[in-house]
């Protein structure tokens, strides 16, 4: 698949977190055809695998996004909202956002808050609507909202909303389809409500009992002007190998596989030590008795921005990472 083509698909489709619907169809379609089965589990997990009689293994890519939730109509048509999921107020604001239904609005923010700091709760959504009667004739309390924003290529780099983690979930897809064989048993989880809390990956990883997991997702890139250095990964410097976060400490051995299986293929990777924020991974590693689990990340700045920005190179570093991991020769636990 053309990776810059499908990852425009991707980031458009509709997922906020609990309304994962329209990119879960989306990633199906191009799912069905490289594993053995699919199928959807009560929290809206999809779960593709690739049958096998080695170990358990469970790659997680989250499909869901942060987005808005329309919570109150004023009398005048505006729209009060929610954040589903961590929401910067200052990137949200004088943005276009898009309901599921199709539905656009334009994000504002009250006068007395102009100029000055503010938080989602004194931001609104203007639908162009001249009364509270013809606004709830096109969305109802409850509907959900996500940036409109385009996709599109600046040098090697993408910039969109949404790579976080629509990334993540082209790079499985991308594993999964240049994938040959292997004696291991794959579960791809591209999994619902990562965004609020990890949700969807924890009741997949009960349900599969992995004997490894990793977490495909983006991290915080650390060469931005005047980084506070609360992450180490850089863009295109390759494939993030996870050592630390502040949902895991990575599995030692998983971290000596990557760094083999990158050494032997050529594949450029780099150590990942994140202070804040973190992944699957940290439901994933204390399943049951616990998980021998790793991660494996594209560096991407401002995340959670309609203007997320990360590097091609990177993405396909990614996805030749998970490959080999699928391939690789893993001892029963």
């Amino acid at each position: 698949m053309e990776l810059f083509e499908t990852l425009s698909r991707l980031t458009a489709a509709h997922g906020v977190s609990g309304r994962e619907g329209q990119v879960r169809e989306l990633i199906r379609t191009l799912a069905e055809p490289l594993c053995d089965e699919c199928s959807v589990d009560a929290m809206g997990n999809l779960i593709c695998r690739r049958r096998g009689t080695g170990p358990k293994v469970m790659f997680a890519a989250h499909m869901d996004s942060i987005g808005l939730i329309a919570a109150h109509v004023e009398k005048e048509g505006f729209v009060r909202f929610g954040s589903v999921g961590m929401l910067p107020a200052a990137a949200a604001c004088h943005q276009t956002v898009r309901f599921e239904n199709g539905v656009v609005a334009a994000v504002a923010v009250t006068k007395d808050k102009e100029g000055e700091r503010f938080k989602p709760s004194d931001l609104y959504l203007d639908l162009g609507a001249d009364s509270r009667e013809e606004t709830e004739r096109r969305i109802s309390l409850g509907d959900t909202a996500a940036y409109a924003a385009p996709t599109f290529l600046a040098g090697r780099c993408v910039i969109s909303p949404y790579l976080d983690d629509r990334a993540g979930c082209l790079a499985m897809l991308l594993a999964m389809e240049a994938l040959e064989r292997s004696g291991n048993d794959l579960y791809f989880v591209f999994t619902t409500q990562e965004e609020v809390g990890l949700r969807g990956a924890k009741t997949a990883a009960y349900a599969i009992d992995p004997d490894y997991g990793v977490a495909v997702d983006v991290t915080p890139a650390d060469d931005v002007p005047e980084a506070d250095h609360a992450g180490s990964s850089v863009l295109g410097k390759g494939a993030a190998v996870a050592v630390m976060n502040s949902s895991m400490i990575a599995h030692p051995e998983m971290v000596r596989l990557m760094d083999r299986l990158a050494a032997e293929r050529g594949i450029p990777v780099q150590h990942d030590v994140l202070q804040r924020g973190g992944t699957d991974a940290g439901v994933i590693h204390t399943t049951r008795m616990g998980v021998v689990t790793g991660g494996v990340s594209i560096p991407t700045r401002y995340i959670h921005t309609p203007t997320e920005t990360a590097h091609l190179d990177d993405i396909r570093a990614c996805a030749d990472l998970i490959k080999a991991i699928a391939e690789s020769e893993l001892k029963e636990i």
